[in-house]
């Protein structure tokens, strides 16, 4: 008989998506004290870290209008500067040292000032044996909180970044995704087994660009689902990452330059970046609605260029269960969760 994966609570449906405003211990106490965050993500960590190169690994805010670069972005600056691009990989601090923090914080507030449970999404990611042991480590820090009922933990593996050279992102590929999901129930089960606990699994997701990718997607989640005993054993999507193999130009005055290091190819996210992230959204939420016994319980989590109350309003409008703020809060800090909320 098929056991239902739990799902994902987030109260108020508001957090932030992995991110370089999210890779330390000060970053994330902050996301966690906001009173309108209902979850805090980390930055998508390794178990032995990445290998964060400063002269390479880079992110620019731009115009969207006019697609001019930003020199500096405070939080205080102007909405003008609304998109952003990024060069980055992964966070330099490894998994463990995330599930420290998250021990930290737990420890000094161990329930929010609504009385309301505030949890995180551990963003993790590598090759699939590591993801399955990615997942025991932060089922056993489960185990361990002061009050684990107020802090609830979830893994989000991301598949989805378009800057690692030579891997392309896994969630383009129907056998990578396969991989993934077999090693991640297999986990699952020897850890609910050993222990009883279970926790929520999402997967974050590229953009996808048309029908035959989406395809690719639901593919895996169905063969999943199958081998599954009927119900896809993954809680949520978070859609969607950055669009890769972009490029913004800045003038220094002799000739227009990429405004990243190297030939300045990234990934962009922030306002160009909504009207995509509402099509899929929009489209995942139809897809798996199509096939409620085996993914109806999916949850989504809208990302892409959200940073007012009419861009919120907009992904709960076609089918997100929360959202997840990205370049605004690396913009705006974490006023912009009031911001949206107001």
């Amino acid at each position: 008989m098929a056991v239902q994966p739990p799902l994902l609570e987030i109260d108020p449906p508001l957090l932030n998506t992995a991110n370089p405003w999210a890779t330390d211990l000060d970053d994330l106490t902050k996301l966690y004290e906001c009173p309108h965050t209902g979850a805090v993500t980390t930055r998508t960590s390794l178990l032995d870290g990445f290998s964060h190169n400063p002269e390479v690994h880079q992110f620019a805010f731009f115009d969207a209008a006019t697609h001019d670069p930003a020199a500096t972005v405070a939080p205080t600056s102007s909405t003008a500067n609304s998109a952003s691009l990024n060069t980055l990989g992964y966070s330099p601090l490894t998994l463990d040292q995330y599930l420290g923090f998250i021990q930290q914080i737990a420890t000094a507030h161990t329930s929010t000032k609504s009385g309301k449970p505030k949890g995180f999404l551990v963003s993790v990611t590598g090759r699939p044996g590591d993801v399955a042991e990615c997942y025991k480590h932060i089922a056993a820090a489960q185990e361990v909180l002061p009050d684990p009922s107020c802090v609830p933990l979830a893994m989000e593996v991301n598949l989805s970044c378009p800057n690692i050279p030579n891997a392309p992102p896994p969630a383009y590929d129907g056998m990578a995704l396969l991989s993934y999901l077999t090693a991640i129930q297999g986990a699952i089960t020897d850890t609910t087994e050993a222990t009883g606990i279970r926790i929520p699994v999402g997967f974050k997701t590229p953009p996808y660009t048309h029908a035959g990718q989406f395809d690719v997607l639901f593919g895996a989640l169905k063969t999943s689902a199958a081998a599954s005993g009927g119900v896809c054993p993954i809680s949520f999507l978070t859609a969607t990452n950055t669009l890769g193999s972009c490029l913004v130009m800045t003038d220094p005055g002799t000739g227009a330059v990429p405004s990243l290091p190297g030939g300045g190819i990234g990934g962009m996210a922030g306002a160009p970046l909504h009207p995509i992230a509402l099509g899929n959204v929009a489209t995942l939420r139809q897809r798996l609605d199509a096939d409620p016994a085996a993914l109806g319980h999916i949850r989504i989590i809208g990302a892409g260029g959200v940073s007012d109350a009419a861009g919120y309003g907009r992904m709960k409008s076609v089918g997100a269960y929360a959202i997840g703020v990205g370049t605004g809060l690396g913009i705006h800090g974490v006023d912009v969760f009031g911001k949206i909320f107001s």
